[in-house]
């Protein structure tokens, strides 16, 4: 296999194992999210605020595994 192929599946895996973390965090945070609005109507708006504070630090661990697995796959790392 060459250089390039193996690169290319680096690339893969480190984008792949790179989204299931946060996929799987980004669904307990909305999960929480929803039961405790549920659970106590009056706080929605402070529960919203840190829900999609939550999402954006979530979501930027998938950004950093796709950096890295751009930079894997252009041959920079």
């Amino acid at each position: 296999m060459t250089d390039h192929g193996l690169r290319l599946i680096a690339m893969a895996l480190a984008i792949g194992i790179g989204a299931v973390g946060p996929g799987a965090g980004i669904g307990v945070i909305f999960g929480a999210a929803i039961e405790a609005m549920g659970r106590n109507p009056e706080a929605e708006g402070l529960v919203r605020t840190y829900m999609f504070l939550g999402f954006a630090l979530t979501e930027a661990l998938f950004i950093f595994g796709l950096v890295f697995g751009l930079l894997i796959g252009f041959g920079i790392l």
